[in-house]
C-alpha cells in the first residue's frame, strides 16, 4: 500500500524476484558491489522495495531517505554515509 488510501498494487513473489534481479543487474552495471553504500530517495512505491531488495541481493548497504527531505538534508546524509550511488 502506498501513502494514499486507494493506492495499492499486487505482485507475486515470482514477479518481485524478476524485478529485483533485473535491478540488481542494473546496479552491478553501474559498478555497485558488495559493501558499497547506496542511498535511496523515493516515495512509498513498489520500486522502493525493489531497490532495497536489489541492494541486499548484491550485498550493498542501503540507506532510505524520506522523500520529503530537502536537497540540503539529502546531501548531508549522502556525504555522511559515503554513498557511491543515489537511486531516485
Amino acid at each position: 500500500e502506498g501513502n494514499e488510501p486507494g493506492d495499492s498494487a499486487k505482485i507475486t513473489y515470482s514477479e518481485l524476484l524478476h524485478k529485483v534481479c533485473q535491478f540488481a543487474n542494473v546496479l552491478r552495471s553501474q559498478g555497485v558491489k558488495k559493501g558499497d553504500r547506496v542511498s535511496i530517495y523515493m516515495p512509498m512505491i513498489l520500486e522502493l522495495v525493489v531497490a532495497m531488495l536489489a541492494c541486499a541481493r548484491i550485498g550493498a548497504l542501503h540507506s532510505v531517505v524520506f522523500a520529503g527531505f530537502s536537497a540540503d538534508s539529502l546531501c548531508e546524509r549522502i556525504l555522511s554515509c559515503g554513498c557511491s550511488l543515489l537511486i531516485t
